[in-house]
């Protein structure tokens, strides 16, 4: 699918997946699940590397797996997820 922009829903359905443990986080586990077809909606951060947005958008264009870019950097998806460390890349699993 083609890259698209963020809105308030992909924000909120992303929160409540990030507290439901719904999400996975890091590059090699989401190209994973893309590969595997376990994942419904992958996040990249605005400042995703641009070989790693690429190898993503790729394999997610093969799967069907819509890409968002958020307007948010990897320090502060990092903050959104709770986590202690910088986070670029964000996959939502189906159920």
């Amino acid at each position: 699918m083609a890259k698209k922009k963020v809105t308030d829903d992909d924000i909120k359905l992303l929160k409540i997946r990030v507290q439901e443990g719904k999400a996975i986080v890091g590059t090699e586990r989401v190209l994973k699940g893309i590969k595997s077809g376990s994942l419904k909606k992958v996040f990249l951060a605005s400042n995703c590397p641009a070989k790693v947005r690429e190898d993503l958008i790729h394999y997610a264009k093969l799967s069907s797996i819509p890409v968002v870019e958020l307007s948010y950097n990897n320090e502060e998806v990092g903050v959104f997820c709770k986590k202690n460390f910088l986070v670029s890349v964000l996959g939502l699993i189906e159920e």
